[in-house]
């Protein structure tokens, strides 16, 4: 008896030294658990951290994912900045203009694209100005911006707008004529894809009239990767389907594939036009497109202009096009605003230019005359306020940080703003916020009058505001102008309701169809 006891006890200890080592290793993962929780609600001196209120989860974004901006505007009405609860980190959004400064501009350096944003992005737009930080995005963002300001290619810009309104008119007018709907929105797409790729490559893609059967694989490969891209923010296993290559992951490899045959396929060819000896002599397009302008400043790394290429499409194409489709919208449905812009175009034009045909007409629209039309850069202004090309913002914070509102944000968490979410707050442009009227951005003069870019958000703001601005309002102008001189828009079903697509641009779901008519006296 007293040696089975020996042999029990012996057992016993045998087992407590087995356990002894998994316990104390439990008890120092817990408590390891305990010091990064205390870190996270007390911080690294010991101060108590306060953390934004849980709006809900990232599992509410994907069940509400058809109607995602509605959803978060909800929120940020309830509460201005929210958090939602992420399995991998804070997710935090806010529609408080001294919040967006402060991130957008006071503490700039702490929040940029940073690993995660430039993981999503990079296989389509590579190291270009909208997936880097630091010195990269500080070399790009000099380049880029010289070039913006240079008057070269503002004149270059306006004549290649000018062109493609063109011919986007004379399909309206053979709409009009044989009592046809049109899908404006996918003519937009494709007028303004046609510019900004001339603008950038200095190549006719003609995806308008679909005669460059080479550019209309890239461009329906650029939508598709695009989409595609965007859905990455969602689905939790896109490294792993990219890995296997299956699914929506080898779907984006073939597209972004297509992309880059045809994108280096126009570099090779723009850097020997530009390598051989007489193109030092008289050649003008050297001067005028984005990439011989950039082949001129910084060589001729193929991967280099490929990328900082596709960011400038991805920038002026559906951003543009997707604002003139929600305008055209707005005028539809408020027939009151379509003929005071209408009105306002016919007397800013001289009488020589309105006795032009429609292709004279639209390459007589001058900078003078577009300035003029001070209503309608209202009107489009309020339905980027509205209807935002980018309606939600995100950014990595890269260290700990307190907002000004008084709530914590930790080293690794997505800090969003949301310009559709703010177009939409009382708090912020008052009780009639959800109205079109673009009468609030007119002075008592009829002058249009700027609000705060940290308000606005339309452009972004601070170190990193839209290079483009001008640019976009300026082919959204010549476009406008042109097309509402001539052209009535009603659309082709009164009743129907309108929405967005959740994609990275604020498209509308299903595109925009109306009818046109051609004005009295045209």
């Amino acid at each position: 008896m007293h040696k089975d006891r020996l042999v029990v006890s012996m057992d016993i200890l045998q087992s407590s030294m087995i356990y002894i080592p998994a316990t104390i290793l439990s008890l120092i993962c817990f408590g390891f658990i305990v010091h990064i929780l205390t870190r996270k609600v007390l911080g690294k001196h010991g101060k108590k951290r306060l953390y934004h209120p849980i709006g809900g989860t990232i599992f509410n974004q994907l069940i509400n994912f058809h109607r995602l901006h509605h959803y978060m505007t909800d929120l940020a009405g309830k509460y201005r900045t929210y958090r939602l609860i992420s399995p991998f980190r804070n997710e935090i959004y806010t529609a408080d203009p001294v919040n967006v400064e402060y991130i957008l501009k006071t503490n700039f350096d702490n929040y940029g694209r940073g690993r995660y944003h430039h993981s999503i992005l990079t296989d389509l737009l590579g190291d270009g100005i909208f997936t880097v930080d630091g010195d990269e995005w500080r070399e790009q963002r000099k380049l880029s911006s010289h070039e913006f300001s240079t008057r070269v290619l503002r004149d270059f810009s306006s004549v290649i707008f000018r062109k493609n309104v063109a011919k986007l008119a004379h399909m309206l007018s053979e709409a009009a004529n044989s009592s046809k709907i049109v899908d404006i929105q996918d003519l937009f797409m494709k007028a303004t894809l046609d510019s900004i790729f001339r603008v950038a490559f200095g190549v006719e893609l003609d995806s308008m009239c679909g005669s460059n059967e080479e550019g209309k694989k890239f461009s329906d490969a650029f939508d598709n990767a695009s989409e595609m891209t965007l859905w990455r923010y969602v689905d939790i296993f896109w490294k792993i389907k990219r890995a296997l290559n299956i699914g929506s992951e080898a779907k984006l490899g073939d597209n972004i594939r297509t992309i880059d045959a045809f994108a280096y396929k126009l570099i090779h060819r723009k850097t020997e036009q530009m390598s051989k000896p007489e193109a030092n002599l008289s050649l003008q397009w050297k001067k005028e497109d984005i990439l011989s302008r950039f082949l001129q400043i910084t060589g001729t790394d193929p991967k280099f202009l490929r990328d900082i290429i596709l960011s400038f499409i991805i920038a002026g194409k559906d951003t543009t096009a997707t604002t003139l489709s929600w305008f055209i919208y707005m005028l539809c449905k408020f027939p009151y605003v379509q003929e005071k812009v209408a009105q306002e175009i016919k007397e800013a034009v001289t009488e020589e230019q309105d006795a032009l045909d429609i292709t004279d007409f639209a390459a007589n629209v001058s900078e003078d005359t577009i300035e003029k039309m001070q209503y309608l850069h209202a009107a489009l202004t309020e339905t980027l306020r509205l209807y935002p090309a980018v309606p939600v913002d995100a950014k990595i914070s890269f260290s700990d940080d307190t907002l000004p509102d008084g709530f914590s944000v930790n080293k690794g968490d997505m800090v969003s703003y949301q310009p559709y979410a703010m177009g939409r707050m009382r708090f912020i442009w008052g009780e009639d916020a959800e109205e079109y009227k673009p009468e609030r951005w007119l002075d008592g003069n009829g002058f249009f009058r700027q609000e705060s870019p940290f308000k606005f958000t339309a452009f972004q703001a601070g170190p990193r505001i839209c290079l483009g601005k001008e640019f976009a309002y300026r082919q959204m102008k010549i476009f406008s102008a042109v097309l509402l001189r001539y052209f009535a828009f009603k659309l082709s079903e009164d009743k129907k309701t309108v929405n967005y697509r959740t994609v990275i641009n604020l498209h509308i779901d299903g595109g925009l169809h109306v009818r046109v008519f051609h004005r009295e006296g045209h």
